[in-house]
């Protein structure tokens, strides 16, 4: 197989859940060797989290933990930590996500490990950071969403606040980030020898990405509120039901815009000057055009939609469910889905890797792994025997 751009990189992942492991993954896919470090009992709580298979983790699991090795090591017990401590300098890379402090705790903080190896890169993700007054509160996607801003703008007009989407995607947002903070660092690294430590708080990721929030309210005191499926910013820029059930996603961000969805609904007078070409005066009648788009929709079923506003370039898109992605031709073309064997449950379907490179695209070699499935191997590459390896795991150590 050809040699992947971060082949030689080693990792360690004693994160759980989704955010730092999911910066770990990342490089995996493009050829890091990632070694998942979990508990003896039980493992990381994403085994556990979203569909079981028959081999007792789940499909969340085999998806997030792709081309991971697992060992199973008590970071809590004397030995477990001198053990990690013994990784550390094979290592290029750890990533955790425990509160702050807990490292610490454990004799792993960062002064004992950059100590054993002063290149060593350390991602630390928390819910609000390693510094400020919330360090040490508990964090997940949910709060991070509430606290960064992002769930006062999800719902309609009026309406509670409603789940942004996905409940994970601070997560993701911010195994992204970790994930460019990662390779900004191994550059510095590879250019310097000197390691250092990533600081990433799970609300700093959704704060990061809200447009013109921060910049808006600070020039001219506006604070946004939800939209429901609309935008303050450009109209017609919303979803549209159709004749048969479906709905689709209309974005008319300018003028020329618009004017091709007037001449494609058969009404290119509303684009005129004196209607509702400018932008200034659809944002003032806003009701009103997204009501003459639906009027339109409401009456066609979807594909017939798409393919109007396909034929005159106005983006337009069904709104999918996963099982219309599985059958979508585009999707299917540009082979955003890949089948993988897993062991003990049999073919699984995830998503494949991104970004593509053009020379050296990364790759699934294979889901999430079993708990522990790789321990003796990699403890036998510090020179364990093989009794060692057996007492061990007889004292609960890994």
């Amino acid at each position: 197989m050809t040699p992947l751009p971060l082949a030689g990189v080693r990792v360690l992942d004693i994160a759980t859940f989704i955010a730092a492991p999911f910066a770990a993954a990342l490089l995996g896919e493009f050829g890091a060797e990632v070694i998942k470090i979990e508990q003896p009992e039980g493992g990381d709580p994403l085994r556990r989290f979203g569909t079981p298979t028959t081999r007792g983790d789940t499909l969340a699991w085999l998806s997030e933990a792709r081309n991971k090795a697992s060992i199973t090591l008590d970071l809590r017990t004397p030995r477990g930590a001198e053990l990690f401590r013994r990784l550390v300098p094979t290592a290029d890379v750890v990533c955790e996500n425990f509160r702050p402090g807990t490292l610490e705790r454990w004799g792993l903080g960062w002064e004992t490990l950059s100590a054993l190896h002063p290149g060593l890169i350390l991602l630390r993700v928390s819910g609000y950071g390693q510094t400020g007054p919330y360090r040490d509160r508990p964090g997940f996607a949910r709060i991070a969403h509430a606290f960064g801003g992002l769930t006062h703008l999800a719902g309609l007009p009026g309406g509670p606040p409603v789940t942004p989407g996905s409940t994970s995607l601070a997560d993701y947002m911010s195994g992204l980030f970790g994930a460019v903070g990662l390779l900004v660092a191994l550059r510095h690294r590879d250019a310097t020898g000197q390691g250092q430590v990533i600081d990433l708080g799970l609300y700093e990721s959704v704060l990061r990405v809200l447009d013109e929030l921060a910049p808006a309210y600070a020039h001219a005191g506006i604070v946004r509120g939800p939209e429901g499926a609309g935008t303050r910013n450009a109209c017609p820029h919303g979803h549209f039901p159709c004749a048969d059930g479906g709905w689709v996603a209309i974005a008319c961000t300018n003028d020329k815009m618009f004017e091709r969805l007037a001449r494609v609904m058969g009404r290119p007078e509303l684009a005129g000057p004196d209607a509702y070409g400018p932008l200034a005066r659809r944002l003032d009648a806003r009701a009103s055009v997204d009501g003459l788009v639906e009027d339109w929709t409401r009456v066609r079923p979807q594909a017939e939609v798409v393919a109007a506003c396909t034929r005159g370039e106005v983006p337009c898109a069904p709104i999918n469910t996963i099982a219309d992605l599985f059958v979508d031709p585009h999707v299917q073309a540009r082979g955003n889905l890949v089948e993988r064997e897993a062991p003990g449950v049999g073919p699984v379907v995830l998503p494949d890797v991104l970004p593509r490179l053009s020379a050296t695209p990364g790759r699934v070699d294979h889901p999430g792994p079993a708990l522990g499935a790789d321990t003796t191997r990699v403890l036998r590459t510090l020179g364990l025997s093989d009794d060692e390896i057996e007492t061990l795991r007889r004292d609960r150590v890994i």
